[in-house]
């Protein structure tokens, strides 16, 4: 196994953004290479200690899914192979971690889905029966499977800031202002962007939750991206229904009324609630044993999902 890469050092292309968890190079006008690290970021901070497979478990859970809704809407992938755009000293650090999309221009919101209420979508609904303002029934318990998945977008939060969910009518808004000059000709509008992001959101969950329903895992919740080209042209962005971005649940140890255990890096929020840490970077340094527990869901998150072994 290679060591884990907590950040890249790709010198041959010029670095245009570091998030949470990918790097991100220009490689031209049309094009960028991502490099998803090991890096795990939880309540928005990132940790000091990278995941071993992390990356590699992500990039292969999110081009499966690429592979299998694209016929909902268009995505980022190219099909360069990214070991053909870097130094040759460098492909080792995107050999199995990266991708080479097209540039997009992103919305700027993060679309999310809900199936089931739980984690702040259940802290909202405790304390106003609602979730981001959309009335569900009474007397739901924790985990509960909703009538049906419901949209609730969220502003993106830069590294080390906190999302926060909003209405629909104020992720509209948004769109409209921060995409007005982008959308200019088009004949579309950032409002109508934001409703297509909402029902494309809303298919790509439905239709992921029942493939993974046969495979015996419950996606309880996700966060979706999505970007335009310069046609305005809706397309899925970033990572697609990977362990970073989802809940899944083990569907043979679910239970109405608790939190169900978790594939992705639930473990680890679990771990740092047990901690006298105030969510703030740094974040801590985590136990050998959370490192190598928290590698191994990721993993059989992967093996699960696809049948197919890393």
């Amino acid at each position: 196994m290679t060591a884990p890469l907590f950040e890249s050092t790709i010198t041959s292309l010029p670095l245009i953004n570091k998030g949470k968890v990918r790097d991100i190079y220009a490689i031209d006008d049309e094009k960028l290479l991502i490099v998803t690290s090991d890096r795990l970021s939880a309540f928005d901070v990132v940790l000091p200690d990278p995941i071993p497979r992390k990356g590699e478990v992500l990039q292969a859970v999110a081009n499966f899914w690429f592979d299998k809704l694209g016929h909902i809407v268009p995505n980022q992938l190219t099909g360069i192979d990214p070991e053909t755009v870097v130094a040759p000293n460098e492909r080792d650090q995107v050999r199995g971690r990266a991708v080479v999309v097209k540039r997009l221009r992103p919305l700027p919101i993060e679309a999310v889905v809900r199936g089931y209420v739980i984690g702040s979508g259940w802290k909202d609904y405790q304390q106003t029966g609602a979730i981001c303002g959309i009335a569900l029934p009474a007397g739901l318990k924790m985990a509960a499977k909703l009538p049906s998945p419901i949209f609730t977008p969220a502003t993106k939060a830069a590294v080390g800031d906190h999302d926060e969910n909003v209405s629909f009518a104020t992720a509209q808004a948004n769109c409209a202002a921060d995409l007005a000059d982008a959308l200019a000709g088009t004949g579309k509008n950032g409002a109508g962007l934001a409703d297509e992001a909402r029902i494309a959101a809303l298919r790509l969950y439905e239709e992921a939750s029942a493939y993974a329903k046969g495979r015996g895992i419950i996606i309880a919740d996700t966060k979706f991206e999505f970007g335009i080209d310069k046609a305005g042209t809706l397309h899925l962005i970033d990572e697609a229904l990977t362990p970073d971005s989802s809940r899944f649940w083990p569907a043979d140890q679910y239970v109405e009324g608790q939190n169900p255990p978790s594939y992705d890096k639930q473990y680890v929020r679990d771990y740092l609630e047990t901690l006298d840490w105030g969510k703030v970077a740094p974040g801590p340094k985590l136990p050998a044993d959370v490192i190598a527990r928290t590698s191994a869901k990721y993993i059989e998150a992967y093996e699960r999902l696809t049948g197919q072994t890393l």
